[in-house]
């Protein structure tokens, strides 16, 4: 939309959609029902491609991967899902309490993935967990939103090979 987060009112995003104010107030009565229905949309999208990698039976290492590519800007849809869930959560963050705000799920899907590298031993011993998960979910928070503000210094190719090579050195060489 190009009226920013003030514009996406019901009757602006029925009128860009060609539909009518009435039609669309059926689904949202509200701004806010669409900003959530919204954040809740992207939040599935990925869930359900996450979920397809998963059962792909792929080796753990690249199973690992490429779950981790599903949550980055690697392409022009998950960019704009990128955009969205940011510019959402922007704009909806001091209303916490308010709204129904769905949560990312990438906190627990890091944690998931490094206790899943460690429980079939190819995560290094001598690391701690909990500063593991961390370390790559801020990797990956932050590498979304730089490939999102820089997309020609942090392309695609150079979001797989910075990921890939922290996955590297977090497990062991098999």
């Amino acid at each position: 939309m190009d009226k920013g987060m003030e514009g996406a009112t019901v009757r602006n995003i029925a009128e860009e959609a060609g539909l009518s104010l009435g039609a669309l107030r059926h689904y949202f009565s509200t701004q806010d029902d669409l900003l959530v229905y919204a954040m809740t949309l992207v939040t599935e999208r990925a869930t359900d491609r996450i979920e397809a990698v998963v059962k792909r039976n792929l080796p753990p290492k690249e199973m690992v991967l490429a779950v981790l590519y599903e949550i980055v800007p690697l392409n022009e849809e998950k960019r704009a899902e990128m955009q969205v869930w940011f510019a959402f959560v922007a704009h909806v963050s001091h209303r916490k309490n308010e709204l129904p705000i769905p949560d990312d799920g990438i906190w627990k899907g890091v944690q998931k993935l490094i206790y899943y590298l460690n429980q079939i031993s190819l995560l290094k011993p001598e690391l701690d967990l909990e500063l593991e998960t961390e370390r790559l979910y801020s990797l990956i928070d932050g590498i979304a939103i730089h490939a999102l503000l820089e997309p020609e210094r942090l392309d695609a190719e150079r979001v797989r090979k910075t990921i890939h090579y922290h996955i590297d050195l977090i497990c062991i060489q098999a």
